[in-house]
């Protein structure tokens, strides 16, 4: 079996045309994947809607409500950035079930990626910076109640601190929460996750990957995890808008391959999330993306899983 890959045409849903969230990056990342030949259509797998209990194991009744019935109010929706509309709802349930179905696949194959997910920023009762439901922590918590693992490790690589999953399992010992992101950058308020490594801006590819490797081998032997969700965020790319810092595509590339290589040589599945990243060169964007499957694909086979 080839490495398996999660999509849904639901992925994308229309935004102003003017908005700064590059939505259309998840389509022409699928389409990259095919033309360039890192994946075969046959790799594809396609989520199927959720039931709203699995968001609820991590999100407010309410906020759930309100929020997939149209009905939040005008702060909280300018505080999530994106316009509510059926479709942005049905996609944002679509890419949680694609969380979730990226973790099971992993668990099976050892490791499998999303073509999305990575959404950090919400809180149990409300969104914030692009991000409505927490897809992480919703398939940390899906996972442990079906019965297919205890203890989850979720290594946050976005360059914006994961600072709604940090609050979320804040007195949770089972699922650990280890995000390495620029000090000086959104959110402003950070949050206290397991372990925070802030970084100083401009910090480039060698000594962001020293830095990893000081904290990554040591955490996957210490905390032993059943699952591990990688939140493979393109924004520490020295070109993203919203970045601040240095690396290359390259570095990027080789942070890929050691995260993967460093779990997959311990015996940890890994699932991946793509995470943010934010361009106005779309398929400079698309392609920094797509490094991350490119790298998995590597490991895949290098593994023999």
């Amino acid at each position: 079996m080839d490495l398996p890959i999660i999509y849904h045409e639901n992925y994308v849903a229309p935004l102003p045309p003017d908005h700064r969230f590059p939505m259309a990056k998840f389509r022409i990342l699928y389409h990259m994947l095919l033309a360039d030949g890192v994946a075969d259509k046959s790799q594809f797998h396609a989520p199927e809607l959720p039931p709203q209990e699995w968001i609820e194991l991590v999100h407010d009744h309410p906020y759930v409500q309100a929020y997939c019935n149209g009905t939040l109010d005008d702060k909280a929706q300018r505080r999530i950035g994106l316009p509510w509309s059926r479709a942005l709802a049905n996609r944002t349930c679509t890419a949680i079930a694609g969380t979730v179905l990226t973790a099971q696949l992993a668990l099976k194959c050892g490791l499998a990626c999303n073509t999305a997910g990575g959404t950090h920023h919400a809180f149990p009762a409300f969104g914030s910076g692009f991000c409505i439901f927490n897809d992480l922590a919703i398939a940390s918590r899906v996972l442990q109640q079906l019965g297919l693992v205890r203890k989850v490790l979720i290594v946050d690589l976005d360059v914006h601190q994961g600072d709604g999953t940090a609050v979320i399992f804040q007195d949770d010992s089972s699922v650990f929460t280890f995000s390495m992101h620029c000090e000086v950058n959104f959110p402003g308020t950070k949050q206290k996750g397991d372990l925070d490594v802030p970084l100083p801006v401009g910090m480039e590819d060698d000594e962001y990957l020293q830095t990893l490797d000081k904290f990554l081998p040591d955490l996957l032997s210490n905390v032993k995890p059943d699952l591990v969700l990688y939140d493979a965020g393109v924004d520490p790319h020295h070109c993203d808008k919203l970045g601040k810092l240095a690396l290359t595509d390259t570095g990027l590339f080789r942070r890929e391959m050691q995260v993967l290589t460093a779990c997959l040589a311990g015996g940890y599945p890994v699932a991946c999330v793509i995470g943010g990243g934010y361009s106005d060169d779309m398929n400079g964007l698309v392609y920094r993306h797509s490094l991350l499957h490119r790298a998995a694909s590597q490991a895949y086979r290098q593994y023999k899983l």
